[in-house]
């Protein structure tokens, strides 16, 4: 299932509106006592934003989840060798947050992205998970006998300000390097493999909607397998600004409430923490968000015209298109395609990749948006930037549909040009 699209809210509010006492337990933060399901490790704060945004059913990705537990295990690790943190509570917390690192509480997120620009309901989400884990493994319930505090402990030396963005960075990183790049790797091999495959295969090429010159179906793959290595190397170049990060400079970038001892953070945490290449970003500089996603929309930005433009030259098993240039490759039958018409089968993966592209640069136009400067200085729209997950996890699976549904099976009708 798609990491923002798990179950919406709703379900958990209307389930709320049916508890009883024995359900739940009282959290308690500023503004007094409210009532939190007692078999979830969240507290008041996430509670609250729960009742307050019931907005859409977009959730927020997992993988930001995941890279906001690796904020919290360096800064576990970082606070307790400055002697800020005890080694016992330390040890519970980096406990906890690897938990998260390792998807065993992605049950415990439930909010959605529409809150707060800060991404700060998200922050205080992973603060209250872990601190409640936490006082488990240190012989505690989730309530009483508290030996860690979600703002005092988990939290320490860090803002939303500081530590939301850093996780941007961690999770868009992660997803291009580890996800992204290979699955445009299996693609550009694939297209490779075709582009020799074919390269004795004669058509005829076509311009304006016109006949044209004869050209090989290899050297037309050959195309679309350069679009395709193009786009790895500009989000290569493109990750690179990922790698400063915000973490360190707390609310506005001064580094308030931080140790000045400490470090942006720390390489050897955890092997799947990230180096600190550079100094730390401004807390209010999201430049690297317009220039990431257009580099990443490159990628879906060729992969229309492979997809798109072989749609209309493919076909299944009918129709049989005899004339130039059309019906000139056969995909892989991998599902009926039409209701009231036996044996029609359509060129659905190229269908679908397309739909992907389309997501994408919509997607992009937001994203865009949103990386402008805040009004007055306020990081109004951070949060929502977390849709940007849903695009490097639909290009990563659109790539791989088009391989393994699509290009692998696919070959052509012809062996010469069409007369």
């Amino acid at each position: 299932m798609h990491a923002s699209r798990r179950n919406g809210p709703s379900a958990w509010l209307d389930q709320n509106s049916h508890r009883d006492k024995k359900s739940t337990r009282t959290e308690t933060d500023s503004f007094g006592p409210i009532e939190v399901p007692a078999d979830r490790y969240w507290g008041a704060q996430t509670e609250r934003s729960r009742q307050n945004f019931r907005i859409g059913h977009d959730r927020m990705p997992i993988a930001i989840i995941h890279a906001l537990g690796i904020v919290k295990l360096a800064a576990a690790a970082t606070n307790r060798e400055l002697g800020l943190l005890d080694q016992r509570r330390a040890s519970a917390i980096a406990r906890a947050a690897r938990e998260v690192i390792d998807g065993k509480l992605d049950d415990h997120f439930p909010l959605v992205v529409w809150q707060t620009g800060s991404g700060t309901q998200t922050n205080m989400n992973l603060n209250e998970v872990i601190a409640n884990r936490a006082n488990e493994l240190l012989g505690g319930d989730s309530v009483r006998k508290r030996a860690g505090s979600s703002n005092d402990h988990v939290n320490m030396s860090q803002s939303s300000n500081d530590s939301f963005p850093t996780a941007m960075h961690i999770a868009a990183t992660r997803g291009i390097i580890a996800d992204l790049i290979p699955a445009l790797g299996e693609l550009l091999g694939a297209l490779r493999r075709k582009e020799t495959a074919f390269a004795n295969i004669v058509k005829i090429g076509r311009t304006h909607t016109q006949d044209a010159t004869p050209l090989t179906l290899g050297q037309e793959f050959s195309g679309y397998a350069a679009q395709v290595e193009s786009g790895i190397a500009r989000l290569r170049v493109a990750g690179k600004d990922l790698f400063p990060l915000a973490q360190g400079g707390t609310a506005v970038g001064t580094g308030l409430i931080r140790n000045r001892d400490s470090q942006d953070c720390s390489p050897n945490t955890s092997p799947k923490s990230p180096n600190c290449p550079s100094p730390a970003l401004p807390t209010n500089s999201r430049r690297w968000l317009p220039t990431t996603l257009t580099c990443s929309r490159t990628a879906p930005s060729t992969r229309p015209r492979p997809a798109c433009s072989r749609s209309p030259t493919t076909s299944g098993y009918w129709p049989r298109v005899r004339a130039p240039a059309l019906g000139e490759l056969i995909l892989p039958e991998n599902e009926p395609g039409s209701s009231i018409m036996p044996g029609k089968v359509n060129p659905t993966q190229c269908e679908a990749v397309t739909m992907v592209c389309c997501e994408v640069f919509g997607n992009h136009h937001g994203h865009h948006d949103r990386g402008q400067p805040g009004a007055l200085r306020t990081e109004r729209l951070q949060a929502a930037t977390g849709i940007l997950y849903d695009a490097f996890h639909s290009i990563t699976c659109g790539c791989r549909a088009l391989v393994y549904r699509a290009l692998r099976g696919g070959h052509t009708r012809r062996r010469k040009a069409h007369p």
